[in-house]
């Protein structure tokens, strides 16, 4: 059984129950889990990693995100655009995925997610045209086996395209039929219910000005039959709540709850313009909340109530969105804005910076309906990160390391990352993967997409 021994860290952060830091401690990690954590450990034939000079954290767990758009960001055209018209130039672009581009889309972002210390991930991936073969979301499974990530896909869809009042065009749009059966698909082939499973699926219809309420209904029902989680965007932006009152005569959360897709295996990516009383019910449901503060900012779609959210009890996790409107896949840097945001918006009544940091590692992992993530401690998956703070620039801010990442913030990368007890992150490089090679691909699959564009 492969072990590592993790000596002497400066301070083991570990977001458990009680909240410990443990100071000038090891961990040992068997397998998967975390085996041991004490002063002085000792563990024959172990791996030994010294973590002097390192804070140790839970690895990251980002609880929504589009790895599609690893190839649509940084686009002068749409830089100032709000949703709706940020997606109407983004469809023609997602027109040419095909399980070649999502492999090396997600590639890219996985890898940055990887380095800046995520190891758990769940992405939304809507985009099936009519002239490409269905098995994309295999082919992240196999990104994610590459880099070593432990990977949730939410096989989403379009259901509801242009010529029937939906913004998606009719190319991208699928029969209810077609998405259900290569739903169960993807749950037979792919999902792992186990602990320390590194494979899960969910089923995500997108959202509601691009499905329709036969796929909602008829997707949760799917998902409870084979006992898989469901997850879909609502409340994300003011002309979304008009598009649903014109349509469905209702709010957002109403036609979800009509659909039957609320519940504890149930939770939604954005949340903002929840009314008081609508965050009250999804706390009395357990129906969950991916906040993405950064997305939110520059697509300037609002501020979620998650100081409200986390007083009532609603379970609440972090997200990068994706990487179209966030620019990035560093949930690492996400923590701070989170924390910033929040007290800029609500002051006292702000969620702390440790607060903001188990919004992204136990939050994220309560999201995803996971108990064996999401903090350090035996018996949990060893996934966690380190940090050098061995350095000049952070002289004078290690007072508090559970603060630390949300308060001054880490702004390179991480020094490893490790995700079931394996190494796939040290010394500034993927491991087990030719990243030279994956990156020339990579770039010319790029290229490839936007020859000819400005």
């Amino acid at each position: 059984m492969d072990k590592l021994l993790i000596k002497n860290a400066d301070a083991i952060v570990t977001c458990d129950g009680q909240d410990h830091i443990y100071r000038s401690w090891d961990i040992v990690t068997e397998g998967q889990k975390i085996s041991a954590m004490g002063p002085g450990l000792h563990a024959p034939d172990a791996q030994v990693i010294d973590a002097g000079g390192c804070y140790v954290y839970p690895g990251l767990i980002n609880t929504h995100h589009h790895l599609l758009q690893a190839f649509s960001r940084n686009i002068p055209s749409i830089q100032n655009s709000e949703l709706f018209d940020w997606l109407m130039y983004l469809y023609k672009v997602w027109l040419r995925v095909n399980p070649e581009y999502i492999y090396y889309s997600s590639m890219t972002a996985m890898g940055e997610f990887v380095k800046f210390g995520g190891t758990t991930l769940f992405d939304q991936h809507f985009a099936f045209p009519r002239s490409s073969p269905k098995e994309i979301i295999d082919r992240q499974f196999d990104a994610a086996e590459e880099i070593g990530l432990r990977f949730h896909a939410g096989r989403s869809c379009f259901t509801r395209g242009k010529s029937k009042g939906g913004l998606p065009p009719d190319e991208l749009v699928e029969t209810t039929g077609e998405v259900l059966k290569d739903c169960e698909r993807l749950v037979v082939k792919y999902h792992d219910a186990g602990e320390f499973s590194k494979r899960q699926v969910a089923l995500a219809p997108c959202s509601p000005f691009s499905v329709d309420t036969e796929i909602m209904t008829e997707s949760v029902k799917l998902a409870r039959q084979l006992n898989v989680r469901s997850h879909t965007h609502l409340c994300e932006t003011l002309d979304e709540e008009k598009y649903c009152l014109e349509v469905y005569g209702k709010r957002p959360l109403a036609w979800a709850e009509e659909c039957g897709f609320v519940g504890e295996d149930v939770w939604y990516a954005h949340g903002i313009h929840f009314t008081d009383e609508e965050v009250a019910f999804l706390a009395g449901t357990k129906t969950g909340v991916s906040h993405n503060p950064v997305s939110n900012m520059k697509l300037a779609s609002g501020i979620c109530k998650v100081p409200l959210m986390l007083e009532l009890g609603v379970p609440v996790g972090l997200a990068v969105d994706g990487s179209g409107s966030n620019d990035a896949s560093n949930l690492l840097a996400d923590l701070r804005v989170c924390f910033l945001l929040h007290r800029l918006n609500s002051s006292g009544k702000a969620p702390g910076a440790y607060d903001c940091l188990k919004l992204a590692t136990t939050g994220g992992a309560a999201v995803l309906g996971r108990h064996d993530i999401g903090s350090l401690e035996p018996g949990k998956a060893a996934d966690l990160f380190m940090i050098n703070i061995d350095k000049l620039d952070v002289v004078g801010a290690t007072l508090d390391p559970a603060s630390y990442l949300c308060t001054v913030g880490y702004g390179n990368y991480v020094d490893t990352t490790i995700v079931g007890g394996r190494v796939i992150y040290t010394d500034g490089r993927l491991q087990g993967i030719d990243e030279e090679r994956i990156k020339q691909e990579a770039r010319k699959q790029f290229e490839t997409l936007y020859s000819g564009e400005g």
